[in-house]
C-alpha cells in the first residue's frame, strides 16, 4: 500500500482528488429566478400602462386634454386645466378657517396673445380684457364656449413649482400664459 506524502507532485495522476463542491446556484435554478424576474417585469409594465379614464382616475395629460372644454382649440391656444371650486369660510373669533368640499371640473386656460377667440364669439368684454391685461393675468374656462362658459380673470402665480420636476440638474418650466 502506498502512502500519500504530502508533498505529492500534483501531476501524479494517482493521487486522490477530491470531489468538486456543487454550486448552490446551477443552470436551472438561474433560468427559473431570470424567467420570474422578466416575467414580473412584463406584468409590471403592463398593469402599470393601463389607464382608464374613468373619473376617478385621471393617469395622464392626454385624458385631461381630451376631457377639456373645447380640446383642440384648449389644446391650440391656450392648456388643458383641472379646476378646482372651492369655498373658504375664515371666521375671526375665534380665528378658524373653513374649506368646502372641492368640486373638480375640466377647464383650459388661455394664452393672453389667444383671448380674441373670446371677443369674437362676444363671451368678454372689452372693459374685462383691459381690467385683466392691466392685473398681467389671463383668461380660464369651464364649460363649452358654444352654451356659456364660466369665464374668469385668473391669475398666474409664479411661486407655483413642481416638485416632481424640480430636481438638480434639470431646468424648471418655463410656460408665460
Amino acid at each position: 500500500m502506498r502512502r500519500k506524502n504530502r508533498y505529492s507532485d500534483p501531476r501524479d495522476t494517482r493521487a486522490s482528488s477530491a470531489p468538486p463542491k456543487s454550486s448552490p446556484f446551477n443552470y436551472a435554478s438561474l433560468f427559473i429566478v431570470a424567467a420570474a424576474l422578466v416575467i414580473g417585469i412584463g406584468f409590471g409594465m403592463f398593469f402599470s400602462s393601463v389607464a382608464t379614464s374613468s373619473p376617478e382616475n385621471v393617469a395622464s395629460r392626454d385624458a385631461i386634454d381630451r376631457a377639456a372644454p373645447n380640446p383642440e382649440l384648449c389644446v391650440q391656444f391656450g392648456a388643458s386645466a383641472m379646476v378646482m371650486d372651492a369655498r373658504l369660510f375664515v371666521t375671526l373669533n375665534p380665528f378658524n378657517v373653513y374649506i368646502s368640499q372641492p368640486q373638480m371640473r375640466p377647464g383650459c386656460v388661455l394664452r393672453s396673445n389667444n383671448w380674441s377667440i373670446l371677443e369674437q364669439r362676444k363671451l368678454v368684454n372689452n372693459d374685462q380684457v383691459r381690467e385683466c391685461k392691466q392685473r398681467m393675468n389671463t383668461f380660464g374656462y369651464t364649460g363649452t364656449l358654444e352654451d356659456k362658459p364660466e369665464i374668469n380673470c385668473i391669475y398666474q402665480n409664479q411661486a407655483a413649482q413642481n416638485f416632481f420636476l424640480n430636481q438638480s440638474g434639470v431646468a424648471p418650466e418655463t410656460n408665460q400664459f
